[in-house]
């Protein structure tokens, strides 16, 4: 199957997550818009966690560390949804650009680009402070195009009262499975990402869609 993975944020650990997916589930990757570097790319991050997955060349990429939309415009170029072509594969991992409401161009968002795309989503969210509100928001939107969600991965995990909370709280007012916690990490290596197993819930989520 094809899956979306999207944020609360930027900067939250989608290439982390999408790493950990495509090497235990075998699935390729694709990320259809990169901003913020043409050499050191999440393309290129997740290869050198992952080294033996099949990853396809991006759509729009651009130096700027900014909106995508906005990128486009310091470029003098415009990114057309129309000529974003989703790789022929059957096992993909999609990885967006910041979250589900960053402006593609001036009347699309990143969230037009899942719909177009049609396929189901999973969250990728911070465990700390904050993060019951982001995602309570990204689920509201996407909820509201009728785009199915998979569920959330907490990511940087650690195991505290406060976490667990946000854990229970997402879960309940999003109506929503949390699917897996990525514990913490210090230095993350490609071994760090191989010895993490998949938890069964995540697993069953992705087979039984």
């Amino acid at each position: 199957m094809k899956i979306f993975v999207t944020g609360t944020d930027t900067n939250v650990g989608k290439t982390v997550i999408c790493s950990w997916l495509c090497y235990h589930l075998n699935y390729a990757y694709w990320k259809p818009v990169q901003t913020g570097s043409r050499e050191e790319t999440d393309t290129k991050s997740l290869q050198k966690l992952a080294n033996q997955i099949i990853c396809y060349t991006e759509q729009y990429i651009f130096e700027e560390p900014v909106s995508p939309h906005f990128a486009a415009k310091l470029n003098k170029a415009d990114i057309d949804l129309n000529k974003i072509d989703m790789p022929e594969v059957r096992n993909l991992i999609i990885e967006g650009a910041g979250g589900v409401l960053v402006p593609l161009n001036q009347n699309k968002l990143m969230i037009d680009l899942i719909q177009q795309l049609n396929t189901p989503v999973i969250i990728v969210a911070r465990s700390s402070l904050g993060t019951i509100n982001h995602t309570l928001l990204a689920i509201e939107a996407l909820r509201h195009r009728k785009i199915p969600i998979l569920g959330v991965i907490l990511n940087h995990y650690v195991e505290s009262d406060l976490i667990l909370e946000n854990k229970r709280a997402i879960e309940t007012y999003g109506q929503v499975s949390v699917l897996a916690e990525f514990p913490a990490y210090a230095t993350l290596t490609p071994e760090y990402i191989q010895k993490t197993i998949l938890p069964d819930k995540l697993r069953k989520a992705v087979n039984n869609d």
